[in-house]
């Protein structure tokens, strides 16, 4: 649905996890070999992996500024990712880096994770939102330069919601 480029560093693991549900034609790729291959994903993976995508889908709505009913609250994202923590460490050079700490979590959840954490110290993070669109929810990375993007596409999404407004507008005056 997206004409966007990917979102940079490891934030691109998680836009295309959360782009792995189309609403409008109604699929999911991880119901299929090649969609769970992309995230090394077994059949019995696939539940935690909706899990941990829904709750990622909440988070990046929320950093578009609005809710969608139904969804996990953001919060459920936290409690995934307690799941998958992750520790500093220092070489004998002074450098710091972030590793996985040993812990039964999902692979694709330790991913996630040190992707989300990266992308908090790079800080771009807020930048990777969902569609406004009710019917796409795709996930994007706003490049705008004041990071206030609405829609995955302007030329889609954001033409159908402004056409929308128009009509609402119109059937709103007088006469009409």
């Amino acid at each position: 649905m997206n004409e966007r480029e990917p979102a940079p560093g490891g934030l691109a693991l998680i836009e295309a996890l959360v782009n792995t549900v189309d609403f409008e034609a109604g699929t999911d790729a991880l119901d299929t070999p090649e969609g769970r291959a992309r995230f090394e994903l077994t059949p019995g993976d696939v539940p935690a992996a909706r899990a941990l995508r829904e709750a990622l889908r909440s988070a990046l709505t929320a950093h578009a500024g609005h809710t969608v009913p139904g969804d996990p609250p953001p919060s459920e994202l936290g409690a995934l990712l307690a799941a998958a923590p992750l520790a500093v460490t220092v070489s004998g050079n002074g450098g710091a880096a972030l590793a996985p700490v040993p812990s039964p979590a999902p692979a694709l959840t330790r991913r996630v994770a040190r992707a989300i954490a990266d992308s908090l110290i790079a800080g771009t993070w807020q930048r990777l939102k969902c569609c406004e669109s009710a019917t796409c929810r795709w996930a994007y990375y706003d490049r705008s330069p004041a990071a206030r993007g609405r829609w995955c596409s302007m030329s889609v999404c954001g033409a159908r919601a402004k056409m929308r407004a128009y009509r609402a507008r119109a059937a709103a005056r007088p006469g009409a």
